[in-house]
């Protein structure tokens, strides 16, 4: 059965890699593979294999078929094109718990009806509506919406986009697996009406109730330090937790912890069992009527179920609650059920009933450690004393996760050991559980108790998160050197006797030391980021990086820095920045700059914001960009031609138009970034320099706005390829037909982030410019279709 799951797995994680989704036509050929199956059966040794072989690709085909199917059914409810960006009157309810954030809340929807004539909604969306005085700076009023109530809203929709990068969160594919196929808000001026304090509905129901547990757990703890750590504990709401505490879980190896964990659930469930065991056994005429072993399984499995469905019911949460159904049906039947096989057949179950659990990290390193910790702890002839066998487990899981830590978040944790010594027994057995018991008693003392001792445990982890080295960050390692590491990693696990174990910490070393090439001699490596509205630009020579703009901050502890250029900085292999140029004080240029220069050194920070702004004094060493400044890279040319000092003394100009401007020139071409620079520096930059403006590569001005890309200007840059940086169907509605045709007009290749995701470009000497827009390479067939085509390849010297 073990390997049967496992192809079925496989076939499952399959279909997730494709770009296109295949028809369900030869799905009937799974009928004369099972009666080949039948035919092969048999003694004999090729038999055996003969039968094993077709059974195997029969089990990995109804997996991939099985997850086609689930996407063929989620993709055709989705929102059409032509109803992008309209208003559409709907009925529905609010089917989770609502976020509330600094000027918005944020919801999921289930749409019931559709008043607007003609219009088509998905199911399922995903829904912000801001306060009032939100967008005006008045004071603010956050709307009143609860979980299952009903509700009839006016509301813009559009269909799923998320930010394309290297290394980067794919929002598409985590919001294709909760089934919502469309996004959008209500509308302000719109007059939404409460139909239905309560619609009818068990899942609704369950929502209402964390909904009101949540308040509860907040109205007795406020503002204590770690009261959405226990939000989390006990509801599962993750998103309760302040980013600079997710940041010290992370570099302490605990955030599994801080959340409904399997830990969690089988401790509370193994409780329940114990419990219900010794009082049943108590009264014979209950013990007569069921013994109290099956009595026991069958409540000890209600409390886990009935905990994950308060936690969300997460991955974790469902693998160790399909693992104890299993082990539940095996206690009341009377037969022990063996470690695998149960493991294997909770596998089956997640992917059953959720086929893209395979894209999301936490289901490779939730399985992962459960398999680790029955590789070294199951069916070994000697059993040692339990704490010796829990510092194994600890040791093994720990070895085990550092090869997919590092493919997936290229970080982990140096002191995870020590901080999981204490965590782990801490706040299982005792945070948690006076956690749930203050939740649903109407008496706050275990709640306070519970956020007493989570604080304490808190100022540990921050102190071991203030090491120096408390976290080993490095480059994204090649797919080969994962593989090898986790075959090395099984191999130092064996039990003791097993010959040249040390054989293992040798499949370790690729994993570190192959890394990513860097740019030869003379050629520069530009990468134009998608950070949505906004600008991002990494540029790259042999031993040296700077970082043009840092994009826009997304919400509260959410920014550009954090979740686009840190992540592809610590992919790419690089460590430190050179040069951190942050173009003016305009928010979609700035925003993940403190996040930038709190992740990784920074050696001279190039800008033009105002004297006394906030990040000039948490930064690095300062210059003010000034046209003239000039440095040379490994061969490259790096020329700041603006804003001059006239420019800079002038008062009353718009933050824009002191933009720098910055030129790369390398023997095979230049690259012209103008940041937000419009008619005035454009003229400016024309009227004192014109002969330095011609650039093969252009990152358009103030992202393709009318107000910039003047016909002049155009002219003299006459680029053969030109960016657009934007974001998907922004409200500025960048960049502007008039812009685009000029460059048009040129015979210029033009190329957005929004389409395309992030835009690399590549300068060598004695070749061709070379273009790679991230959509292409990484397509996925639940990306939406670009209305471009695909142009990633070379533009030719002549173009």
């Amino acid at each position: 059965m073990v390997p049967h799951i496992i192809a079925f797995a496989a076939g499952v994680w399959l279909l997730q890699r494709q770009a296109v989704l295949p028809p369900l036509d030869g799905a009937w050929l799974l009928l004369p593979a099972a009666v080949l199956v039948m035919l092969l059966r048999g003694d004999g040794l090729p038999r055996r294999i003969g039968c094993g072989a077709v059974m195997f690709a029969c089990c990995a085909a109804a997996g991939f078929l099985w997850a086609a199917a689930c996407a063929h059914w989620r993709l055709a409810d989705h929102l059409p094109p032509e109803w992008e960006s309209r208003d559409v009157t709907v009925t529905g309810v609010v089917a989770g718990l609502p976020q509330a954030y600094d000027r918005s809340v944020r919801f999921e929807f289930d749409v019931e009806r559709v008043l607007t004539p003609g219009a088509q909604l998905p199911q399922r969306i995903v829904l912000s509506w801001w306060g009032r005085g939100a967008r005006d700076k008045g004071p603010l009023q956050l709307p009143e919406v609860h979980a299952g109530e009903r509700w009839e809203l006016t509301v813009r929709l559009k269909r799923p986009h998320g930010l394309a990068n290297p290394h980067g969160f794919d929002y598409e594919a985590w919001l294709l697996e909760r089934g919502i196929r469309a996004t959008g808000y209500v509308r302000p001026k719109s007059l939404p009406r409460r139909l239905d304090a309560a619609a009818p509905g068990f899942v609704y129901r369950v929502e209402a109730l964390r909904e009101r547990l949540r308040g509860r757990i907040r109205a007795a703890l406020g503002d204590a330090p770690a009261a959405g750590v226990i939000v989390a504990l006990a509801m599962g709401d993750q998103r309760a937790i302040p980013a600079e505490q997710w940041q010290v879980f992370t570099r302490t190896g605990v955030n599994h912890l801080m959340s409904i964990s399997g830990l969690h659930v089988t401790m509370l469930s193994g409780l329940a069992f114990a419990l219900a065991n010794l009082l049943w056994r108590r009264s014979a005429r209950l013990t007569l009527a069921l013994p109290a072993v099956k009595a026991a399984a069958v409540i000890g499995f209600v409390v886990a179920l009935g905990y994950a469905l308060l936690a969300g019911f997460a991955v974790p949460a469902q693998r160790t609650v399909f693992m104890l159904a299993v082990v539940a049906v095996a206690l009341w039947m009377g037969r022990i059920a063996a470690a695998g096989p149960v493991l294997s057949l909770a596998l089956f179950a997640v992917l059953v009933i959720d086929p893209w659990a395979v894209n999301a990290p936490g289901f490779w390193l939730s399985f992962g450690a459960v398999a680790v910790i029955m590789w070294v702890s199951v069916n070994r002839l000697h059993q040692p004393h339990w704490l010796v066998t829990w510092g194994r487990v600890q040791w093994a899981v720990t070895l085990a996760l550092i090869p997919p830590l590092l493919a997936m978040f290229q970080q982990v944790s140096l002191v995870s050991p020590l901080a999981n010594a204490l965590a782990i027994p801490l706040v299982s057995f005792v945070v948690v559980p006076p956690a749930l018991a203050g939740m649903l008693l109407p008496v706050d003392a275990p709640l306070h108790f519970a956020q007493w001792v989570m604080a304490g445990c808190l100022w540990v982890l921050e102190w071991l998160s203030r090491w120096p080295e408390a976290a080993w960050q490095q480059h994204a390692p090649p797919a080969w050197t994962v593989l090898v590491a986790l075959a090395g990693t099984a191999w130092l696990l064996l039990p003791r006797g097993f010959p040249a174990r040390w054989i293992g910490v040798i499949a370790f070393l690729p994993l570190f030391l192959v890394v990513p090439a860097p740019p030869p001699e003379g050629a520069l490596r530009l990468t134009v980021l998608d950070v949505g509205q906004g600008l991002a630009v990494v540029a790259q020579t042999r031993n040296h990086a700077l970082l043009f703009d840092t994009g826009p901050a997304f919400g509260p502890g959410a920014d550009s820095g954090s979740r686009v250029i840190v992540p592809f900085l610590r992919a790419a292999g690089i460590r430190r920045l050179d040069t951190m140029v942050v173009s003016h004080d305009d928010a979609d240029h700035t925003g993940g700059a403190l996040s930038v220069l709190q992740a990784l050194p920074v050696d001279m920070m190039l800008t033009s914001l105002p004297d006394l702004d906030p990040l000039l004094l948490l930064g690095p060493e300062e210059r003010r960009c000034m046209a003239g400044q000039h440095w040379r890279w490994d061969g490259v040319d790096f020329e700041m031609l603006y804003p001059d000092a006239a420019t800079r003394a002038a008062e009353k100009l718009k933050d824009n138009e002191r933009s720098c401007v910055l030129k790369i020139g390398t023997a095979a071409g230049s690259v012209l970034i103008p940041a937000d620079i419009e008619r005035r520096g454009e003229q400016t930059l024309l009227s004192a320099m014109p002969e330095k403006l011609k650039a093969d590569v252009l990152v358009a001005p103030h992202q393709g706005s009318r107000t910039s890309s003047s016909q002049a200007f155009v002219e003299a840059v006459a680029p053969r390829l030109v960016i657009f940086p934007v974001g998907y169907r922004n409200p500025f509605r960048h960049p502007h037909p008039e812009v685009v045709a000029r460059y048009a007009a040129l015979g210029s290749v033009a190329v957005r982030t929004d389409q395309g995701g992030a835009i690399a470009v590549e300068l060598q000497a004695g070749k061709p410019l070379v273009l790679m827009r991230y959509r292409d390479r990484h397509v996925r067939y639940w990306h939406a279709p670009r209305e471009d085509g695909a142009v990633e390849g070379l533009l030719s010297a002549d173009m």
